[in-house]
């Protein structure tokens, strides 16, 4: 049985060590769920960028993980929340290479071809929610 099956399940992001249980909370259902080892890096891959950039640039947050299932197909959803700066321009976060902080400007994007679902919701003053989705036939 998986952790998720009673429901959704909350995961602070206030440290680093955050992302290291939150990345291990991933990587386990995606194992219990019986995805490729592919898929799974993919996704752990994802949610790791995605962890720490809600540290990085919206001060620290919160994952919600949830198993939503449609139609024949089950997937590992995670949304990351942060009530930070919010994004100005969604177009140019996204762009490779772009990045506000110093970095390689690959989170955002890197995440987005990672994953089978994103969605990014932000702006200016409001905080941000990206969340991202993994689908396997079952």
């Amino acid at each position: 049985m998986s952790a998720l099956s009673e429901g959704l399940v909350h995961a602070p992001l206030i440290t680093d060590e955050d992302v290291v249980r939150l990345r291990k909370l991933v990587r386990d259902e995606m194992v219990t769920l019986k995805f490729s080892l592919i898929e799974q890096t993919k996704m752990v891959t994802a949610a790791s960028e995605l962890a720490r950039n809600t540290l990085r640039y919206g001060g620290g947050g919160r994952a919600e993980l949830s198993v939503p299932t449609r139609g024949g197909v089950r997937g590992v959803c995670v949304s990351f929340i942060d009530e930070g700066p919010g994004i100005a321009d969604i177009d140019l976060a996204l762009t490779d290479g772009y990045t506000s902080g110093g970095g390689m400007g690959l989170g955002l994007s890197g995440a987005r071809r990672l994953a089978d679902e994103f969605d990014l919701d932000s702006a200016p003053g409001r905080g941000t929610r990206v969340t991202i989705t993994k689908w396997k036939a079952f």
